[in-house]
């Protein structure tokens, strides 16, 4: 399956292909296109759109892309869930709804600057996300206080 969106992707358009790799089609494509590009190349491509104004798996409210995904795929994973809440926050300007969207802007906006090239961005990205996703399966308890004034 193909899918499209706008180019020079960050938070939501790269969370959004992890989620669709992982869980919706292992083999997906993505495609990055100018924004004005994107339902001329999804109709060409026969590409499914995504994040973008006017099409099914976008922004609603307060939701974002992923949750749009989240929702027509019926996934139900509660470490995916946990993951949407950070996402959302980070790419709609609400951190203070997550104490980790703003760790997540700023690796992303910090990835979108490095690798000028969408997919090798991508690439680096799904990397990104799965650690995070990771994360929220197995280790939100888990804490680091080292403490280097005490002896071993």
């Amino acid at each position: 399956m193909k899918w499209v969106t706008r180019e020079r992707p960050k938070i939501d358009r790269v969370a959004c292909p992890w989620l669709i790799r992982r869980f919706v089609d292992p083999n997906a494509e993505f495609l990055h296109v100018p924004k004005e590009n994107v339902l001329k190349v999804a109709q060409s491509e026969n590409a499914i759109p995504y994040d973008i104004v006017g099409v099914e798996l976008s922004h609603d409210g307060d939701l974002c892309s992923f949750d749009a995904i989240i929702k027509k795929y019926k996934i139900r994973d509660v470490a995916v869930l946990r993951l949407a809440e950070i996402v959302r926050a980070a790419d709609t300007d609400t951190l203070e709804r997550s104490a980790q969207a703003p760790g997540l802007l700023a690796i992303t906006l910090g990835l979108s600057a490095n690798f000028p090239d969408d997919q090798k961005m991508l690439e680096i990205g799904m990397i990104l996300y799965e650690a995070l996703y990771t994360w929220c399966k197995s280790y939100t308890e888990e804490r680091h206080g080292w403490n280097p004034t005490t002896t071993a």
